[in-house]
């Protein structure tokens, strides 16, 4: 025996996990696809992955790769935009998450993301994105002083 739980297990345990960071890298739109990518590309993975190895941070790893494929994909089509109203929330902050994640730098997009939704912590951030634990960390804070920025604090 492998030591390992079923994989239905992890879609189960870390599956919410995913989907949050997969909403604030890529927006609602493409979350869903990106998921079902990263537990697919999982699946096939699985076997080989060591007993040890550190489940959570691996999935996020893959859809971290995921969400880069949907944005390159994305950068490539060209998408019509009709003009959209633009309507204030009732305390004239935009508090949608996705939104406001989608407008930071990729970076600290990636790093608030993987840090503060998926819980994982800054050197597993860094070996995801690439860099140290520390630049990770102020990927991650700079992206949360851009967010209180542009939104205030909200209490």
């Amino acid at each position: 025996m492998t030591g390992k739980q079923p994989f239905e297990q992890l879609v189960s345990q870390h599956g919410p996990a995913v989907l949050r960071v997969c909403r604030a890298v890529l927006g609602p739109v493409d979350a869903d696809d990106a998921w079902s990518e990263t537990f697919l590309s999982a699946l096939q993975a699985y076997p080989q992955l060591p007993a040890d190895a550190n489940v959570e941070a691996w999935l996020v790893t893959i859809a971290h790769r995921k969400a880069i494929d949907i944005i390159r994909q994305a950068r490539r089509t060209a998408v019509p935009v009709a003009d959209v109203a633009v309507v204030a929330a009732p305390d004239d902050r935009d508090l949608d998450l996705p939104g406001s994640l989608a407008r930071l730098p990729e970076r600290q997009r990636f790093a608030v993301s993987y840090h503060y939704l998926a819980g994982l912590p800054y050197a597993e951030v860094a070996a995801i994105i690439g860099g140290t634990a520390d630049a990770a960390r102020r990927a991650a804070s700079d992206g949360i002083a851009n967010l209180r920025k542009t939104h205030g604090t909200v209490r």
